[in-house]
């Protein structure tokens, strides 16, 4: 799945793709890498970022959706990352078949409609899920979680359910790891599981890790976290952990590389 931000303040490429010409193009690019899915947003959900007007949503997604509408003849999915009714339904005339939800809230709406739906756990919401996230065991109730908001789905209908443990939205790296480690206890429960890694902080920090461990002693210490765009390594990594413990779609925003180290885990060299 690739990540299509039309966004000015999305963490990783906030106002890279805010004309809709830019964004079609990158669309098509990500496409050509091997993107099964394009996931188009139009509000940032990182840490700390406050809600946008659906109106404003809409007047940034629904163009860009609208042109992308050609690219289900060639089997490209179009889903729409929202936590807002009305742009979901704004989406769903506009192309979009498949409803990436990150306040695991919508199912009626994908069932009333007829939509795939993704149910992500997040620990409060942008604005707070950060300050000191706290579990009493990361893995049980992330998956109790996401297993009841799937099974309500399902009774109400909804068809294609997907479950992403929400790596990085109320999680700190400890969690995150933990969550990566255990993947499989969520994917045993039976439903289709999508993971985004890509170029998160926590990444970010792996790599600065491995950095640090590569560095003759008596060196100053570096940063405790690589800058975003030098997160490519950490995110193909942590791509290829999940595709080997049972995810069935990873999100990312560098989708040439991803397609590559998941062609080499699955054998499949030379082909979608």
């Amino acid at each position: 799945m690739g990540v299509l931000n039309v966004t000015p303040d999305s963490f990783s490429d906030g106002g890279a793709h805010l004309d809709a010409e830019r964004a079609v193009a990158r669309a098509r690019q990500m496409v050509d890498e091997g993107a099964a899915w394009i996931d188009v947003g139009g509000e940032s959900t990182r840490p700390g970022a406050e809600p946008v007007d659906p109106a404003e949503e809409c007047r940034r997604v629904l163009p860009v959706l609208e042109a992308l509408a050609p690219l289900a003849a060639e089997g490209v999915g179009l889903s729409i990352d929202t936590r807002n009714e009305s742009t979901a339904r704004a989406a769903v005339r506009h192309g979009a078949t498949l409803l990436n939800d990150v306040s695991a809230s919508l199912w009626p709406v994908a069932a009333e409609l007829g939509l795939g739906w993704v149910a992500m756990h997040m620990l409060g919401d942008p604005r707070t899920m950060q300050r000191e996230p706290r579990y009493d065991d990361v893995v049980d109730e992330v998956r109790r979680f996401l297993v009841g908001r799937a099974g309500e789905a399902r009774a109400a209908g909804v068809e294609q359910i997907w479950v992403d443990p929400g790596i990085g939205f109320g999680k700190t790296t400890r969690h995150n790891l933990e969550l990566l480690g255990h993947l499989d206890v969520l994917a045993a429960e039976g439903f289709d599981v999508l993971v985004g890694t890509s170029r998160k902080r926590f990444t970010g920090e792996l790599l600065a890790r491995s950095d640090a461990a590569a560095t003759p002693r008596g060196t100053p210490p570096g940063p405790a976290t690589t800058p975003v765009e030098d997160r490519l390594e950490g995110s193909v990594a942590t791509a290829a952990w999940a595709i080997l413990h049972g995810a069935a779609m990873v999100r990312a925003h560098d989708v040439g590389p991803t397609v590559q180290a998941a062609a080499v885990l699955t054998g499949r060299l030379g082909h979608r």
